[in-house]
């Protein structure tokens, strides 16, 4: 596939900032690759890759990280229904509309300072509640869309975890949903597996570049490189909504 040639500066790019940040990614792959295909295709393309960076940053988290969220670990199932509720939407609907989906998971993600002033106090004195209405929503983008990120944040701020918590439970929630997906896919979807082994080979290109981004993580200024990537999610926000009504029109 010609997205699978496409996507190696965008996995490039994408591990570089999961590098920098410990997260982002499959909002910035997914996105990107979303410019030129569809939301299934370039969730595909990603599944290896991503699986592979989040695994990556879970080990260099280490075990003591664990130890400290683990009390956390309950939205896991929750994430993973939420998940596979999503994959199978994206399945059965038609595609485009998830170009909008994607787009108000990037706005979400990019209004996040507005977020921490939202006042949730009752997340606190209702965990359980909080795990399961947050697991299952986080799941649904997911699945459908291939980012968690945004919905999971809302979560852990007003629980005030640690940066290094946060980013240990996006990726433990992000690997166990992608290993989720990756087995309904392979059941539902007649020939993912030669196309998943056809993507197999950007899984090192995404590791070198997470090693890369974790490497200049401590010297990058950050205020810059947050500004330069605020503005690309920014414009992929725009073209993916101008997508969404192109492909109506081409449609007829």
């Amino acid at each position: 596939s010609e997205l699978v040639w496409i996507a190696v500066p965008i996995v490039f790019l994408a591990g570089m900032v999961h590098g920098a940040f410990g997260i982002g990614f499959p909002l910035v792959a997914t996105s990107l690759l979303a410019l030129f295909g569809d939301v299934l295709t370039a969730m595909l393309i990603t599944l290896l890759p991503t699986m592979s960076v989040n695994l990556m940053i879970i080990y260099q988290s280490g075990l003591s990280q664990l130890r400290i969220i683990k009390k956390h670990l309950l939205i896991i199932p929750f994430a993973l229904a939420g998940t596979m509720l999503g994959s199978i939407l994206l399945v059965l609907l038609d595609p485009r509309p998830f170009l909008l989906i994607l787009s108000a998971a990037i706005l979400l993600y990019l209004n996040q300072e507005k977020l921490k002033r939202l006042k949730l106090t009752w997340i606190e004195s209702h965990r359980l509640t909080a795990y399961v209405f947050f697991g299952l929503v986080a799941g649904l983008m997911a699945g459908t869309v291939n980012v968690m990120m945004p919905v999971l944040m809302i979560l852990f701020l007003e629980l005030k975890l640690a940066m290094a918590s946060m980013v240990m439970l996006f990726n433990i929630n992000f690997f166990s949903g992608k290993l989720t997906q990756s087995l309904f896919f392979s059941q539902q979807l007649p020939g993912v597996e030669p196309f998943l082994l056809k993507t197999l080979w950007l899984v090192p290109v995404a590791l070198l570049a997470l090693l890369l981004g974790s490497g200049i993580r401590e010297r990058i200024d950050e205020a810059h490189y947050l500004k330069f990537m605020r503005a690309l999610l920014w414009i992929i926000a725009v073209v993916l909504v101008a997508r969404f009504f192109y492909s109506y029109i081409e449609s007829g």
